[in-house]
């Protein structure tokens, strides 16, 4: 690797966890062309250090030492083992979370305070899922056949091809990866090329954990060809993709040729619903969290606050007084709130967006630019816009960044319309101090995920996912474990 390695902005304890390499065939490599990608540092905009970018060979090769891994070995393994690898893990991430979110931090731009909630986040879905484990259960089913009884078991489903986002790319590998090991199979890693580093040094505590070297692989890649064999080798029998929703789809219909199990956790637009009996200082909160957090770059964002007429000036007025306390600047530094977007593609759709909007007939309250003394890196300021409505792009685009669209609205069902008028059904929120309007409006959403009065809907213990074109399947929660399973049945004649 380049001495990129040696000049980081911070110490780390664990020094070994900062590695540029993959790791299949039982070894650390570099990509057999020496060939590297730059990851750049958000902050500046400078180069953070290369990573090896590997090919279609080593991905076919990475996967062939998963399958021998899984059939030979892991297979056999029992969930008290597994459960064990797990634990050990979970173990060595709490040790080193300083020095994991420090680099998290570096490449993602994330602050700190949120990189290391997001790596305790991350450690939480190995600490779960170690306990899921042992609690894998089959059945005895009564049957319809004289001396006879019917069973049934589950089993992993394979090699797991494991794609990730850099917008979490801490809790998004262990939210995958738990429960892949848990149920018995291996897996091979595709991290994203913008934030590789984090999910190399995961794999290195995964090993040090005691992992076996032919279960858990990581092949950082540039070339979207090379990638592409985790969804058509028919040696992978699942994939597992977390990111865009054409992405998605094309994974999708490539998996379909060997009939791979799929999971897709995909696009978002999320709605923000707060009603005239709000608790207004709540709603607030929750739109900080949701909407705000980590400079809006996550995939249950708010993306649409709607705004009952009775609240919108007191609602706007309030998070405006909120927002103008941010301060931006490197994730590292100490005393920032927010970090900057991800690369200039990220500005530059937030700058599309809130164009739009004003000559739609949006009206500028907060923000709306690059802060001025960020003349470097990939900032923007948090922005807010009133007046918002369904002809702007960012009513139907997921803007992914730190752009608060808020409409107005005077009625239940016409919200409800509003919230429900997308493709998308990830995540929701709504905001009410009346129960039976709780209750109501929660089976109305077409959401996969609601949060009613909290900003806060992310747990180990609760199923993640979304319905429409927002995915398949579910991760975490005692649902996350079925993903990686087979169910077999026994039918056992002539006792």
């Amino acid at each position: 690797m380049d001495d990129s390695f040696q000049m980081l902005p911070v110490q780390l304890k664990n020094t070994s966890l900062f590695d540029g390499r993959g790791f299949f065939g039982g070894k650390w490599r570099h990509a057999a062309s020496n060939k590297t990608f730059p990851v750049f540092e958000p902050s500046s905009g400078q180069v953070l250090a290369h990573c090896g970018d590997f090919s279609k060979e080593d991905f076919v090769q990475a996967i062939e030492q998963a399958d021998h891994g899984f059939r030979q070995y892991f297979h056999h393994t029992t969930a008290k083992q597994r459960g064990s690898l797990l634990r050990r893990w979970n173990y060595l991430i709490l040790e080193n979370l300083n020095d994991i979110a420090n680099i998290l931090s570096l490449e993602n731009g994330k602050t700190l305070v949120e990189a290391k909630g997001e790596v305790a986040y991350a450690a939480s879905f190995v600490s779960w899922f170690a306990e899921e484990a042992v609690r894998s259960y089959g059945d005895v089913i009564p049957s319809s056949y004289p001396n006879t009884t019917a069973l049934t078991f589950k089993e992993p489903v394979g090699v797991c091809g494991i794609i990730t986002p850099w917008n979490f790319p801490a809790a998004m590998i262990t939210r995958k990866i738990a429960p892949a090991i848990a149920a018995g199979c291996s897996v091979v890693i595709k991290p994203p090329s913008e934030t590789p580093f984090t999910a190399i040094a995961l794999v290195r505590l995964a090993l040090e954990a005691g992992f076996p070297p032919d279960v858990v692989h990581v092949v950082p890649t540039k070339d979207r060809t090379a990638s592409l064999e985790l969804a058509t080798h028919p040696k992978v029998k699942k994939i597992s993709f977390t990111g865009s929703t054409n992405v998605g789809k094309m994974l999708t219909k490539l998996a379909a040729g060997t009939m791979k199990r799929v999971s897709m956790e995909l696009g978002g637009n999320a709605p923000f619903v707060v009603f005239e009996d709000a608790d207004i200082d709540k709603a607030v909160e929750g739109a900080l969290i949701c909407k705000f957090r980590c400079s809006g770059q996550t995939c249950v964002c708010a993306n649409r606050l709607y705004v009952h007429a009775n609240v919108i000036e007191e609602f706007t007025e309030r998070l405006i007084r909120r927002v103008d306390c941010f301060r931006f600047g490197r994730g590292i530094d100490e005393g920032v709130t927010h970090g900057p977007l991800v690369n200039a593609a990220a500005v530059e759709k937030v700058k599309v967006h809130v164009k739009d909007a004003i000559q739609k007939g949006g009206q500028l309250r907060y923000g709306g630019g690059v802060p001025a003394d960020r003349a470097s890196g990939y900032f923007y300021q948090p922005t807010i816009i009133t007046n918002a409505n369904n002809n702007m792009l960012l009513a139907s685009d997921e803007t992914f960044g730190p752009l608060a669209a808020i409409f107005t609205f005077s009625s239940e069902e016409q919200v409800i319309k509003m919230a429900n008028d997308t493709e998308f059904g990830l995540a929701g929120y709504f905001f009410s101090e009346n129960i039976n309007r709780v209750l109501r409006i929660a089976k109305r959403l077409e959401c996969g995920m609601i949060g009613v009065n909290t900003g806060l809907i992310s747990a180990a213990e609760t199923p993640f996912g979304g319905v429409k074109e927002s995915g398949i399947g579910r991760e975490g929660s005692k649902y996350g474990l079925s993903e990686y399973q087979n169910v077999k049945a026994v039918s056992i004649g002539g006792l």
